[in-house]
């Protein structure tokens, strides 16, 4: 008995993921409210991006279980932030959402060295993530501006996570790879690493 075929949660968690972060970095350039950006944050970004980091854990690939499950719950903090500023629970000033960024920049430098392992376009991807953090950190500490600047670099950042879930998904429809995403950054010593599944056809 043949076994039956599963699909690949990466390609969810980085439609989630690339999407929300998309449409965050539109407010942030001053194109539109902030009201789209805290639904999407609790549902795509956030529950849906979460779902998929747990069902990559079933699949035995750390980096995503930890990546998709974090960012789903950064997502979620990041929404209930905003509605406890707007209803006066739980304030948070624009020092404390810094430090909160801070925090979430030193989570993706870990991360970031990971992607290296696994392909050139996640790499890409985590290197334009942990860039957009760094210009969030300092637009939240004295340079307000670096916010736009980071809105069209995260821009960026969301499209190369859309190329990957590209790359998986017509992968798997037209049978070969349409969109390759590269080799890793890093190359392993001697034996070959554990085959990483979020970059791979």
């Amino acid at each position: 008995m043949s076994e039956q075929k599963l699909g690949n949660p990466a390609v969810v968690g980085l439609a989630g993921f690339g999407l929300t972060t998309m449409v965050l970095q539109f407010h942030n350039v001053g194109w539109m409210g902030l009201g789209p950006v805290i639904w999407l944050g609790l549902i795509f970004g956030g529950l849906a991006q979460m779902i998929a980091g747990l069902q990559e854990m079933k699949t035995g690939n750390n980096f995503g279980y930890c990546a998709f499950t974090a960012y789903g719950c950064f997502w979620i903090a990041l929404a209930a932030m905003l509605i406890g500023n707007q209803y006066d629970l739980y304030v948070s000033s624009k020092t404390d959402v810094g430090w909160f960024l801070i925090a979430w920049t030193l989570f993706t430098a870990i991360l970031w060295v990971g992607s290296m392992r696994i392909s050139g376009a996640l790499a890409l991807t985590f290197t334009l993530l942990l860039i957009g953090f760094i210009l969030l950190d300092l637009a939240h500490f004295g340079f307000p501006a670096l916010t736009v600047v980071a809105g069209y670099e995260l821009m960026a950042c969301a499209a190369m996570a859309w190329y990957i879930m590209a790359h998986l998904i017509f992968a798997d429809v037209f049978g070969r790879d349409v969109l390759p995403v590269g080799k890793p950054w890093l190359r392993p010593r001697s034996a070959p690493a554990a085959t990483l599944k979020t970059a791979q056809a």
